[in-house]
């Protein structure tokens, strides 16, 4: 059977994470959620989403397919009740589509369908704050899928242990002295990761490969680092995508950042309001502020943005695709993509500059800024640009 990943109805809810990537390869829990699906399903996936993205991410579809909705988190139940779908099947929880058959070329009609019911629960990331608020449940089960039947590579003695069985690394973890307490949740050490003197860790924490934890950093669960990542300072709550830099102190925290972002020394968010009231943060689908429902409530951050030192972030802040923020003071809690400046205003970020820039950084961690990457920077600059003021 061939297994397409397609966006669903949140995909506008969760930019600007999702204007450079498919709802799908959203990272929550230790893999992103295509990865989650390919491990349980034992197949590779393709997906349906943006035409400006379709590039570097095709669909391919074959004369039967299963189609799946990129924002729900699998579980062996579902995977194995999507297997299970046949012609004319489609497969529901209440009113939200799950998945359904379909052949090739074929006209789809949902309302002719069987409807299946799955009963089991689930969860479906709807707003980009929704990762970090499940991250914990996530990565407690990519853990136990992860781990299942493996030995992890051996703990050096002078690493302070709480939990031990809960913790797992993977070959070539570079640790020597720290504490990694897995009483709240599993640690996961990813392949050749590295984790340096005197540093803290409460589980739930997962890590990818080559990520470096840095000297006496301060680690809160539920937190993920994807591949490359680097920390220092104080982090809670908050998942770093891949390729990110955080090296200096600061704090961190029920946050969302995504891929190739770099935050200065001593850049800080916060994540409560002094008044303690519900946070609202910008929602590109409703053109407007929402409530989250959340007390704590930090930062959401597109690829490739970046903040200067000191930087300050206020409770419940969303930044764009390659913004940079700098400066004295609070900026506001909306900036849009390709904004360069901070409190006291901003100006456009040339799209000439931030491809340079983002060249320059994508070769630093040995990666490249292929040329669909470049494709989808000039096409989100456009389609963002109603919210840039020059």
């Amino acid at each position: 059977m061939n297994y397409i990943l397609f966006d669903g109805p949140y995909r506008d809810h969760l930019l600007p994470l999702t204007y450079t990537r498919p709802v799908a390869d959203l990272r929550i829990g230790i893999m992103t959620i295509r990865e989650k699906w390919e491990k349980l399903l034992e197949s590779t996936t393709t997906t349906v989403t943006e035409d400006y993205l379709s590039g570097k991410f095709p669909m391919v579809e074959m004369e039967e397919n299963i189609m799946i909705c990129g924002s729900v988190l699998p579980t062996q139940e579902l995977a194995e009740a999507v297997q299970d779908l046949k012609a004319g099947q489609a497969l529901f929880q209440e009113e939200e589509l799950l998945a359904f058959y379909t052949r090739e070329n074929e006209e789809i009609d949902l309302e002719s369908c069987t409807r299946l019911e799955f009963e089991g629960k689930l969860i479906i990331i709807r707003h980009s704050w929704d990762l970090f608020r499940n991250n914990g449940e996530a990565l407690e089960a990519d853990f136990e899928l992860l781990t299942a039947g493996r030995k992890s590579a051996p703990i050096p003695k002078a690493v302070h242990c709480v939990n031990k069985e809960r913790i797992f690394l993977e070959e070539g973890v570079e640790i020597e002295i720290g504490v990694l307490n897995a009483k709240y949740g599993p640690i996961y050490l990813g392949k050749n990761a590295e984790v340096h003197e005197g540093s803290l860790i409460r589980g739930p924490f997962a890590m990818g490969e080559y990520s470096v934890v840095k000297m006496g950093s301060k680690v809160y669960g539920p937190t993920t680092l994807g591949p490359k990542c680097k920390i220092g300072g104080e982090v809670n709550n908050a998942i770093m995508s891949g390729y990110c830099s955080k090296g200096h102190d600061g704090y961190l925290g029920n946050a969302v950042i995504g891929e190739w972002c770099n935050m200065g020394a001593d850049s800080n968010n916060s994540n409560l309001k002094n008044t303690y009231a519900e946070v609202k943060m910008w929602d590109y689908a409703e053109q407007r502020f929402v409530k989250t429902g959340l007390q704590f409530c930090g930062l959401i951050m597109g690829d490739h943005s970046k903040s200067g030192i000191n930087t300050m972030f206020n409770t419940g802040t969303v930044v764009g695709v390659s913004a940079n923020i700098y400066g004295s003071n609070f900026p506001r809690n909306f900036i849009p993509s390709f904004s360069w400046g901070g409190a006291l205003g901003f100006k456009t970020y040339t799209l000439s500059k931030a491809i340079e820039t983002a060249v320059l950084v994508t070769k630093r961690k040995n990666e490249d800024f292929t040329e669909e990457d470049r494709k989808i920077f000039t096409y989100v600059f456009e389609l963002s640009s109603a919210y840039r003021k020059s």
